[in-house]
């Protein structure tokens, strides 16, 4: 069965492409948005808007943007917060997943990243992983599919010899003008995806997971606030949310904390192989910030909630990495 994995995710990509090719043959809606100044409020400067102007086939490579995202935060030193674990994060070869892997490698954890079919992206973040100091296995596949997320649990746990943190990330995002344009594949896609496999890989991680443990999901802004254009991407990040409390409920006997973070507006591959690419070059700039955040930016919201040296009091919270109240 492992063997058959790889094919089963490089199916998935090519089914998201054709999803994507629907909606990308509907001709865009104009929309005015004003440009706010960016806001500046870091170590160092990051990027601003206008962004590279660019479309990509989903499921996305960061290796084909033209411009990379941040995710190495060289101000960031890293305090031994996850000193001795191991973790597993779905999602984990580019974006949001890779700058949070780096961290919890410079924190002292050992990394296991999945994905789905972005080969080289996801040798770019072992290679970061290594650098320093850590293990880091890669591991393709579908978190769609319980088997494979059962498959890798076992892998990981063969090879760390424990798991102490899921981050649960994958995602699937395509914007529609519509409710009417959202195909039932595209449907399925997002909820397979973005809330069945957080339910497969925490179902299947939890037999392993020891008192101290914890998980940490990945939501959005747009679970709190909605998005006219992103229905079933939104519908999702709102159970993720709601299913982040009701299990961090259910596992508080067992000493397993549940968290999630909800992001705003973050310049990775999501949004590029989602939008049209006049629509990209202006992406985050309606923040409150004014710009989108770099993953590098996000990834210390992560190691905060999973580490037990800073937040063993801290449960079924959803953190917001906004920019500001209202991304």
């Amino acid at each position: 069965m492992a063997s058959r994995k790889p094919a089963k995710a490089s199916a998935t990509a090519s089914r998201q492409r054709r999803i994507q090719q629907g909606i990308d043959a509907r001709p865009a809606a104009k929309k005015k948005t004003a440009k706010k100044k960016a806001v500046q409020a870091g170590v160092r400067r990051q990027p601003e808007n206008p962004m590279p102007a660019q479309h990509l086939k989903k499921p996305g490579r960061e290796a084909d943007l033209d411009l990379q995202p941040r995710y190495l935060a060289p101000a960031y030193v890293g305090s031994g917060k996850l000193e001795g674990m191991a973790a597993i994060i779905t999602g984990g070869d580019s974006g949001i997943g890779r700058a949070v892997a780096v961290l919890f490698a410079r924190e002292g954890a050992d990394v296991a990243i999945l994905y789905l079919d972005e080969h080289e992206d996801a040798r770019q973040t072992k290679r970061a992983v290594e650098e320093e100091g850590r293990r880091c296995l890669a591991i393709p596949g579908d978190v769609r599919d319980p088997a494979f997320c059962k498959h890798a649990v076992d892998r990981v746990k063969k090879a760390f010899g424990r798991i102490d943190v899921l981050v649960n990330n994958a995602a699937f995002q395509l914007h529609a003008q519509r409710i009417e344009d959202i195909s039932d594949a595209h449907l399925q896609e997002t909820l397979q995806t973005n809330i069945a496999g957080y339910f497969h890989m925490a179902r299947a991680v939890l037999p392993h997971m020891q008192r101290g443990a914890s998980i940490v999901n990945n939501g959005s802004e747009t679970g709190l606030f909605g998005s006219k254009h992103l229905l079933d991407y939104s519908a999702t990040k709102g159970a993720i949310h709601a299913f982040t409390k009701s299990l961090a409920s259910n596992l508080l006997e067992r000493g397993i904390r549940v968290n999630c973070v909800a992001p705003g507006p973050v310049w990775t591959p999501l949004n590029p192989a989602d939008k049209p690419a006049q629509e990209v070059a202006k992406f985050g700039q309606d923040s409150d910030m004014g710009r989108p955040a770099q993953p590098e930016e996000i990834s210390p919201a992560f190691v905060f909630l999973a580490s037990p040296v800073t937040a063993s009091y801290i449960n079924g919270v959803i953190l917001p990495v906004m920019g500001g109240p209202r991304g």
